[in-house]
C-alpha cells in the first residue's frame, strides 16, 4: 500500500490508485488520534469538499471516522471553496478542519488538506506527526467508523451551510456598495470549481455591476482544461471573450477557490506576480495601510521594491502556505502571496483566498476609476520592468536525485549575462544574480515536476536563464 505524504499543501494522489477510501479513512484516523493526543478532540471538526469526482463521498467517509472517535463533526452540506472551510474553522472555534480537494491538480486527482484551529495550512511538524502514525493505523486495523446515517441520527455529524457568514466577512474588507454601484461588466471563470457563483453572490444580483460567469456548472472532468488552474493556458475562452465583448475585467478562481487569476480589459492575462504586486500597491497606496509583506521564494521581487518604497519589511519563505501562513501570523503581515496565485490578507484567515482577492481587485478598480491595463502601467512606471517565466520539466522518480545532485554541484559565474552573487537553498537552489534578479530550480511538492523559475529585466534574459536550467536538468550544462 502506498505511503501517504503531505506535499506543499496537503496530501494528493490519483483517485482509485493511491487516493482510495481506505487511505482516506486511515489518514483521518491518524488525524483523529493526533487531535486526541493534543487535547483537541472535544472540539468540533469541520469537513468540507470541492466539486471533484466523489469528493462528497470522501468527505462523508472522513466524517464517519471522526464521529466514531467521539469528535463532533460539522459536515458541509454542499461543495465549498477551501477559504470558506478555513473561515468556518475559525468562526466555529473548531479544533481543526479537513478539506477534500486536490486544488489545481488535473481531474484524476483528489486530496486531503488539514486546517488547524487558526484556519491556515497545517505546518510541517503537524503533518509529519500524522504521516508517521498512518502505517501503525493500517497495521493494527485501527480505523473506527460510524455509518453516516447513524452518526447524523445521533447528532455526532451535523450538516452546515458555509456560504452566508463567509460572504458577509469578505464583503467587509471592501466598499461593496461602491462596487455594486460602479456598473462594471465582470467576466468570471470559476473553472468548474467549488467557488462557482461565489463572486457573483458576493456582489449580489441587485447591482449595477454585472457579473457573467463561465464554466460554473458542476463537471469533475474539467472539460477543455488541462487542470483547473487560473493561468493563461487554461483561460483561452475567457481571454477571447474579454478581447471581443467589452468586459471591464476578467477574474478567475481555481478548483477549490483559493487561487486567483486576472485578465485585463483587452483579454491579456496578468501574471500572478503582477496581480500580487497590484494588490500590494492597492493596500499601500489606495488604502494607506502598512505592514510586513510575506512572499514565497518563487514570487516576483516587485513586492520587495514596493516594500522599499513604502517602508514595509518583506519576508521570504519556502513555497507553500504552511510556511507563509505562520510567518504571516508571526509578523502581523499586511498580505502574503505565492507564485501560484494564492494571496492572503491581514484580518482574515492566514490562508489563500481567491474570492476575497477578486473583490479587492474590483475595489481597486472602483476606487481609482482606472482600468486593469492602466493600473499595470502605473505599476511598471513605479517599479520598472520585471519579466518572469516558469518552465515545468517532467521528472521520473529514478531521475530525481541525480538531477538534484547535478543542480547542487552547478557553479556558474554568470546566468543570462548576469553575474551570480550567491546560491540559496531555502527551497530548491536559488541563484541570486546582480541587480536583484534570480533563477530558481526546485522540485514540486505535489507533482512529479522540476520547476525552473526566472525573473530578469528582459524577456530574452528570462528565456536564456530558463534554457540554461533545462540544459542542466537534461545533463547538458
Amino acid at each position: 500500500m502506498s505511503e501517504i505524504r503531505f506535499g506543499t499543501d496537503g496530501w494528493r494522489a490519483v483517485i482509485a490508485e493511491d487516493y482510495t477510501f481506505d487511505n482516506v479513512r486511515a489518514l483521518t484516523q491518524a488525524t483523529a488520534d493526533y487531535l486526541k493526543r493534543h487535547g483537541l478532540s472535544g472540539r468540533e471538526i469541520v469537513i468540507g469538499y470541492d466539486t471533484r469526482f466523489l469528493s462528497g463521498s470522501f468527505a462523508a467517509a472522513a466524517a464517519e471516522v471522526m464521529a466514531a472517535n467521539g469528535i463532533p463533526v460539522a459536515l458541509a452540506s454542499a461543495p465549498l471553496p477551501t477559504p470558506a472551510l478555513s473561515f468556518a474553522v475559525v468562526e466555529r472555534a473548531a479544533g481543526a478542519g479537513i478539506m477534500i480537494t486536490a486544488s489545481h491538480n488535473p481531474a484524476p486527482w483528489n486530496g486531503f488538506k488539514l486546517k488547524p484551529s487558526y484556519g491556515g495550512a497545517a505546518p510541517p511538524e503537524v503533518t509529519a506527526e500524522i504521516e508517521r502514525a498512518v502505517p501503525s493505523v493500517r497495521a493494527a486495523g485501527g480505523v473506527q467508523r460510524l455509518e453516516l446515517a447513524r452518526a447524523e441520527a445521533a447528532g455526532a455529524v451535523r450538516r452546515v451551510e458555509g456560504q452566508s457568514s463567509y460572504l458577509e466577512a469578505v464583503r467587509s474588507f471592501v466598499d461593496i456598495e461602491s462596487i455594486r454601484e460602479a456598473g462594471l461588466s465582470v467576466l468570471v471563470d470559476s473553472m468548474y470549481g467549488s467557488a462557482a457563483g461565489w463572486i457573483a453572490a458576493a456582489v449580489g444580483s441587485a447591482s449595477a455591476t454585472r457579473v457573467t460567469e463561465i464554466h460554473a456548472e458542476h463537471n469533475p472532468a474539467f472539460p477543455g482544461l488541462r487542470a483547473p488552474e487560473p493561468i493563461a493556458s487554461n483561460l483561452g475562452e475567457q481571454m477571447t471573450m474579454m478581447a471581443t465583448r467589452g468586459y471591464d475585467v476578467g477574474l478567475s478562481t481555481d478548483g477549490d477557490g483559493d487561487r486567483f487569476g486576472l485578465v485585463d480589459e483587452h483579454g491579456r492575462y496578468v501574471t500572478q506576480h503582477r496581480a500580487f504586486a497590484l494588490l500590494a500597491r492597492y493596500l499601500l497606496v489606495e488604502r494607506g495601510e502598512r505592514g510586513a509583506i510575506v512572499r514565497s521564494v518563487t514570487m516576483s521581487r516587485m513586492v520587495d521594491r514596493l516594500g522599499d518604497l513604502y517602508g514595509c519589511p518583506v519576508h521570504e519563505t519556502p513555497v507553500g502556505f504552511r510556511f507563509l501562513g505562520p510567518r504571516m501570523r508571526e509578523t502581523d503581515a499586511l498580505l502574503a502571496g505565492e507564485e501560484s496565485g494564492g494571496y492572503a490578507f491581514r484580518g482574515h484567515i492566514p490562508e489563500r483566498d481567491g474570492v476575497l482577492s477578486a473583490l479587492m481587485l474590483l475595489d481597486y478598480l472602483v476606487r481609482t476609476g482606472r482600468t486593469p491595463s492602466e493600473l499595470l502601467a502605473d505599476l511598471q512606471s513605479e517599479l520598472g520592468p520585471h519579466e518572469y517565466d516558469r518552465a515545468d520539466v517532467v521528472v521520473r522518480a529514478e531521475e530525481k536525485e541525480t538531477i538534484r545532485a547535478r543542480v547542487g554541484a552547478w557553479g556558474p559565474e554568470r546566468i543570462a549575462g548576469l553575474a551570480v552573487e550567491d546560491v540559496d537553498t531555502l527551497d530548491g537552489h536559488l541563484f541570486r544574480l546582480e541587480g536583484g534578479w534570480w533563477l530558481l530550480m526546485r522540485f514540486s511538492g505535489t507533482e512529479p515536476l522540476l520547476r525552473i523559475y526566472a525573473e530578469m529585466p528582459s524577456p530574452g534574459q528570462v528565456e536564456a536563464a530558463i534554457a540554461a536550467g533545462r540544459a542542466l536538468a537534461d545533463g547538458g550544462a
